[in-house]
């Protein structure tokens, strides 16, 4: 076990995550890459998805498929060479919340898309005893195989029974401050490292290893080439989770 973030934290987080793809899909955009490196935090612990290298428009009822993103995190259908839509990136957000919470991904990740793809296929997903019927229940949802019958919009992700009694209103969600973001803002050397392009010491969260939970040794990225970052739909500062440092080889691969 690496560490875990309580699920209190992660409705949270997922409800601003929710929004974020559903404004997304809303305006003919799916993000391709959702996943921990690409969320960035305000100073009062709020996301800003980020990164739309290998975003692209698609409308509702399109298709794509080029194989892309990051391996640990992309849905079957994206590993096989598709056709995919919409519900790709509903299933990196299952993979996201899961991890924020267990510490460490359903399925290791492989060296390549095609070994991935085959584990992916013949794992069944059990849910940790740790988790909440009602968390489990979403992951369930969101990690459903099949595209089409996958939690795959907005509106059914906020009936979720997990999110009863969280508000999807953005500015309310702005009023809630995340406690332990609070507490790193709050160290000395804060200053420090941000002039030297670092995000802030993890400390607070004791035991959650990112380097190992984010970028396992020997796990490629499939990725297109890279496109001026951008976040999105939330206005306002933010920091990096942790910097971006990958490991293991990159390639490009197209279908």
């Amino acid at each position: 076990m690496i560490g875990q973030f309580t699920e209190d934290m992660v409705r949270i987080f997922g409800a601003e995550l929710g929004c974020a793809l559903g404004f997304l899909h809303d305006i003919g955009i799916i993000h391709r890459d959702v996943k921990m490196e690409n969320i960035l935090l305000t100073d009062n612990g709020h996301l800003r998805l980020a990164d739309f290298g290998l975003s692209r428009r698609l409308e509702r009822g399109g298709r794509a498929f080029t194989i892309c993103g990051t391996i640990q995190y992309m849905a079957p259908e994206v590993l096989s060479g598709g056709p995919y839509n919409h519900a790709a990136d509903w299933w990196s957000l299952g993979i996201l919340l899961f991890s924020l919470v267990h510490g460490k991904f359903p399925v290791p990740p492989e060296p390549d898309h095609s070994s991935m793809l085959r584990k992916v296929r013949n794992f069944p997903y059990e849910m940790p005893l740790s988790f909440s019927p009602s968390f489990a229940l979403l992951i369930t949802e969101l990690l459903c195989k099949t595209p089409f019958r996958r939690l795959r919009t907005l509106d059914r992700f906020k009936r979720q029974t997990f999110f009863h009694g969280t508000t999807f209103d953005l500015t309310l969600l702005q009023r809630q401050p995340v406690e332990v973001i609070l507490e790193l803002r709050e160290r000395p050397d804060r200053a420090a490292k941000a002039r030297r392009g670092l995000t802030l010491s993890l400390q607070p969260l004791k035991g959650f290893d990112y380097d190992s939970l984010l970028s396992p040794p020997a796990t490629p990225d499939t990725q297109l080439d890279a496109q001026p970052q951008m976040a999105a739909p939330l206005p306002g500062p933010a920091l990096r989770l942790k910097p971006v440092q990958e490991k293991g080889p990159r390639r490009e691969v197209f279908v």
